[in-house]
């Protein structure tokens, strides 16, 4: 395996830190206006790399490009052709992709307040400071060349509900830990565990196949010069390196809806509501899993969060946490061979179809292929599902999620994770049910039922909860280029002749 370190100084910060400590934070949806003041001030930009600090930053600051403002940067045509299929058709780009996201009814792109066909963004700006810092440092980064530069066609805001999402559970806690350090290899990993290869969240890096993502490759020559060597291409330059894709979709949330709904089968009785509504999500509210906790970090690997300490693996029954809960879909927590496959004969076994294991084991991807790593904040006010449930509930303000993920490969992370995990109707062995918090409840060619939620029960059949309403709506989205700072400053030198 090739021994280079990664050079921090040459990450975007994002990829390395939540910035939890900056919470405050809006990210700024731009269009270029002139391409040539554009690049003088990306020339410039103050952007917050990876490199670690005794102490946070008081502010920081990210930028990333649809495939549209690579081309407003007059990007050599090909060149942009080096990017992946997904980044360059772009979220809303084919009815296909629309269809596999769940993007149809209320979550079609044409109801999108930004995003689609036609309010297409360039460029991505994402501030985060200490509080109260915010719109000092907003306003410190429009320079006199900004305005000429940049159109603002949105800003999302956010809001700090300290580390719990709308619906009231403790959010951020499943994520992937990098493998910053380079030691792990693909041979040999085929139990779950929490840690990553680089690769997958890093281009320019081996992935869990052991191979390099596809990106644009330069030759080494004038014009590339800056840019870092490719690893897997001696002679060339690697534009994608430290570099990675994010993937920006803001999800509107019905608060109130979601707790009346479960208060209406409940019956009104909290506690039954609380554990309907802990079912769905497949966590309690305070973060807790329905799963008990392993003693022992999973596969030898700490957790960042301590709560993040399980796996499925003695709930072959789904009696514990349902099969299509909220975060086994989006993290099914299973590994390339079942539990008690570690040897070759017992794989060998295993891969003739005389184990006798839970057949379901064998019917979903590996988890350490479809990773993702989240960043994204909330935004609007807080209402507790005790006010929520309120008949006389006066709530006028907008709750939800501007979610941001970070992947090397979006078909086969995100877009996996979205359409073969949450929105599939037959995951994990289920049947006329898609994720109980995000699906959008439409009809789908041979399948006209999916608002229906199962809960296997010990010793009889499972309860199932009919009627789900759409508990999430998508307000926007799109696919952006996270750049490493260098590809950042080689972008900037694309200019229009004059």
């Amino acid at each position: 395996m090739n021994s280079y370190a990664v050079d921090y100084s040459d990450v975007q910060g994002l990829l390395r830190f939540g910035y939890a400590a900056l919470t405050e934070a809006s990210f700024l949806l731009l269009r270029i206006r002139d391409a040539r003041d554009a690049s003088a001030w990306l020339a410039s930009a103050p952007v917050t790399n990876a490199v670690k600090l005794d102490k946070a930053p008081p502010t920081a600051m990210q930028v990333a490009f649809t495939r549209e403002g690579l081309e407003a940067l007059h990007l050599p045509p090909n060149i942009i052709a080096g990017f992946s299929d997904e980044f360059l058709s772009g979220m809303w780009g084919e009815e296909n992709r629309s269809h596999r996201l769940g993007d149809i009814g209320k979550n079609s792109p044409e109801y999108w307040r930004w995003g689609g066909s036609e309010k297409v963004p360039h460029v991505l700006v994402m501030l985060y400071a200490q509080k109260g810092q915010l719109q000092a440092r907003r306003e410190a980064i429009q320079d006199p060349a900004w305005d000429t530069a940049f159109e603002i066609m949105d800003s999302l805001p956010t809001s700090d509900l300290q580390g719990v999402e709308p619906f009231g559970f403790t959010d951020g806690i499943s994520e992937p830990s990098l493998d910053w350090e380079r030691q792990r290899t693909s041979a040999d990993q085929v139990a779950y565990t929490n840690l990553s290869c680089l690769g997958e969240f890093l281009l320019g890096y081996p992935n869990e196949y052991g191979k390099y993502t596809d990106r644009p490759l330069l030759p080494n020559d004038s014009t590339s010069v800056g840019l870092p060597e490719a690893e897997d291409s001696p002679g060339m330059r690697d534009l994608g390196r430290n570099g990675s894709y994010l993937v920006l979709r803001q999800l509107q949330q019905d608060v109130r809806g979601f707790w009346q709904f479960a208060d209406r089968q409940a019956r009104s009785d909290p506690q039954a509501r609380e554990q309907l509504a802990a079912s769905m999500v497949g966590r309690n509210r305070n973060g807790d899993p329905l799963m008990p906790l392993s003693s022992q970090p999973i596969d030898g690997v700490k957790p960042a969060h301590p709560s993040n300490q399980f796996t499925y693996d003695s709930d072959g029954n789904g009696t514990r946490c349902p099969f299509g809960a909220h975060i086994r879909r989006s993290n099914p927590r299973n590994a390339d061979f079942p539990p008690g496959t570690t040897g070759f004969f017992s794989r060998l076994i295993h891969n003739l179809g005389f184990a006798g294991t839970d057949l379901r084991q064998d019917i979903m991807s590996s988890t350490r292929f479809h990773r993702l790593l989240r960043r994204g904040r909330e935004y609007g006010p807080r209402l507790s599902p005790e006010q929520a449930v309120q008949p006389d509930c006066s709530d006028t303000g907008e709750h939800g999620i501007q979610f941001v993920c970070i992947n090397a490969n979006i078909s086969r992370q995100f877009e996996f994770v979205q359409g073969a995990w949450i929105m599939n109707t037959k995951f994990n062995g289920v049947t006329a049910e898609s994720d109980p918090l995000l699906g959008n409840r439409q009809p789908i060619p041979g399948c006209a039922v999916t608002d229906n939620f199962s809960l296997p029960q010990e010793g009889g059949l499972p309860r199932c909860i009919n009627g789900l309403p759409q508990f999430v709506t998508v307000r926007g989205g799109a696919y952006f280029f996270l750049p490493g700072i260098r590809a950042l400053r080689y972008l900037a030198m694309h200019s229009p002749p004059t």
